[in-house]
């Protein structure tokens, strides 16, 4: 049995969302429909019209208002099918995006980082757009060739000779039709890709505009995000071209059938086979036999659907993080197991074989150099990060098996930059998989030592985070008291303080211990004092546990003081006493991260 395809095909992704918009992609098939039924019956009408008028039938003047009740009925089928055809956008729209967005956010972190914010922008919104229109346009396409195929139904009812010079050019316009749908496919693809690059450009010096405006490397960063827009133009023209020669080439073959079908029927006017109403008729009737041409605007943007509902399998097809539906159990320490674990990046080992024991209710501080695996074993720890193999439990209960909002409830994470949403600073604290309490956010901020700038702010807790003016120590202080705020029985500190002065993450380890709850907290360290403090120090060396016990049992071995690379100092033993005096040393090369 072949394997099963990594990328979700971009015809079902389109069919599950004509599914889930079946009721307004019903309506708009209908309403055109109708149209199109109006459309046809109306020649044959105004013919006959013509006909009982010329002979001065009394029976004129009620086919003259039939004529007229057809022309309301097709100009408000045409309103409605303008109305449906909005509503099935917005609705595909809608569903693809959060579909997408849903296994976006399902996937770890790691696994979503592949895509640049910019490109994971431009399929969440553009191209969701673009496929979100191709539920609508099938709809609108099927319902389109009712007219084509039915004007030349009529033209065959009404004189055989007509219908058959009409389909003499029909080869024609298939292969223009099939020419156009390749080089549209083509075309559309690559735009899409230039399209992503550019926004993906664009994010990025947004991101570090601070550090292009100090680097005063504006104009080569400006070249540098614009530097794929020739590729866009060509790509563009291109589109249009296709475009443009489909649409010349149907404008000249279509009068021309139209033209010959009129001939015809002219001749067979003058041989007295038809009369002057079925030349009106039959008029009318190749005209709408020609707009088969007019299925080319549904196919390319069924083409521009597929193209982008590619894009957004892309996504689609990240592995989701997954959980299962057990709970804890009531009360538990927070006691975590890591049993065998590996985690791989893109072949190369990351963490190899690492098993650990986290006594519930104690500290335990991760040291080692840039590269050790620090952080992944941070986020594998929360489950932010799956192990390739091997087991993580907390409280005996491995961490895929728990239900994923019990699991956010007890497992608690600060960063080293944290982001905060919420229309207020209050709200971005009390965000979570629970909502904290004002008491709660007011006390985890006090903890933090974030309580004294929020109130010299104009609004104190109800300033929106972006008119806040916080350093990068402030921000990390709130990422501090959001983590404090929904402290369960695991709180995890990834490098969370290294903005902090010495004297301020004193103040915040004190209030850790004292003001928050209790719980097991593992800390990714920065500092010596850090893992001075801590209970437990687990020293990691290139992805595997190279020793684990109190900081002043690891302070004998040379290696292990020059993790730290305290100048001048590391080789010299010390006590625990002395590794958290006044003149506290900073780490410099345990992290890989800059302090903001």
């Amino acid at each position: 049995m072949p394997p099963a395809r990594a990328i979700a095909p971009p015809d079902r992704l389109l069919l599950a969302a004509t599914r889930h918009t079946r009721a307004p992609a019903g309506a708009l098939f209908l309403a055109s429909a109708l149209s199109g039924a109006a459309a046809l019956a109306l020649p044959a009408a105004v013919g006959r019209t013509l006909d009982l008028l010329l002979a001065r039938d009394s029976a004129g003047g009620r086919w003259l208002t039939l004529c007229a009740v057809l022309v309301a009925g097709q100009v408000l089928a045409e309103a409605a099918e303008a109305l449906c055809s909005g509503t099935a956008q917005a609705r595909a729209t809608a569903w693809l995006r959060g579909r997408t967005l849903a296994r976006l956010l399902d996937a770890t972190p790691r696994a979503a980082a592949r895509f640049p914010p910019g490109d994971t922008a431009t399929r969440l919104s553009a191209n969701a757009t673009e496929a979100g229109a191709a539920p609508g346009a099938a709809a609108a396409l099927a319902a389109s060739l009712i007219a084509p195929v039915g004007g030349l139904v009529a033209l065959a009812l009404i004189d055989p000779w007509c219908a058959l010079a009409f389909a003499a050019g029909l080869p024609l316009l298939l292969l223009l039709l099939r020419a156009f749908a390749a080089g549209s496919s083509d075309s559309v693809a690559r735009y899409q890709r230039v399209q992503a690059a550019l926004a993906s450009r664009l994010a990025e010096a947004l991101t570090g505009a601070r550090s292009i405006a100090a680097g005063g490397t504006v104009a080569r960063d400006r070249a540098r995000v614009l530097a794929p827009l020739p590729e866009l133009g060509v790509q563009g023209r291109r589109m249009w071209r296709v475009h443009g020669r489909a649409v010349a080439r149907s404008t000249v073959l279509l009068p021309l059938l139209i033209t010959a079908v009129t001939a015809v029927a002219g001749l067979g006017v003058v041989s007295g086979r038809l009369t002057v109403g079925d030349l009106l008729a039959i008029s009318r009737y190749a005209a709408l036999a020609a707009g088969i041409g007019t299925v080319a605007s549904f196919l390319g943007t069924l083409i521009r659907g597929r193209t982008a509902a590619r894009r957004l399998g892309d996504l689609l097809a990240l592995p989701p993080l997954g959980s299962g539906n057990r709970t804890l159990p009531p009360d538990g320490p927070g006691t975590l197991h890591l049993v065998g674990v590996n985690v791989a990046l893109d072949g190369a080992p990351v963490l190899t074989d690492v098993s650990l024991t986290l006594p519930g209710g104690t500290t335990t501080a991760v040291v080692g150099r840039s590269g050790s695996g620090k952080s992944t074993l941070a986020a594998v720890a929360g489950r932010l990060c799956a192990p390739d193999s091997g087991t993580v439990l907390l409280d005996g209960v491995p961490l895929a098996e728990i239900e994923a909002r019990e699991l956010r409830r007890e497992v608690g994470y600060a960063f080293e930059r944290p982001a905060l949403f919420g229309a207020t600073l209050g709200e971005a604290l009390a965000s979570g998989a629970r909502r904290a309490t004002p008491a709660e956010v007011v006390a985890a901020a006090r903890a933090a030592g974030a309580d004294d700038f929020l109130r010299l702010l104009p609004d104190a807790y109800d300033t929106p985070p972006a008119a806040a003016p916080l350093s990068g120590g402030e921000h990390q202080r709130l990422g501090l008291a959001r983590a404090f705020a929904h402290a369960g029985r695991l709180l995890i500190l990834d490098d969370a303080t290294s903005s902090l002065d010495t004297a301020t993450e004193r103040r915040i380890e004190e209030a850790l211990s004292r003001d928050v709850g209790p719980g097991t907290r593992l800390v990714v360290a920065h500092r010596l004092s850090s893992a001075a403090r801590a209970d437990l120090v687990v020293w990691l060396e290139a992805g595997r546990v190279r020793a684990v016990g109190p900081h002043e049992a690891l302070w004998d071995r040379p290696d292990y003081r020059r993790v730290f690379a305290v100048t001048g100092e590391a080789e010299r033993p010390r006590g625990p006493e002395q590794a958290r005096g006044p003149e506290e040393h900073e780490v410099s090369g345990a992290s890989g991260e800059a302090p903001a």
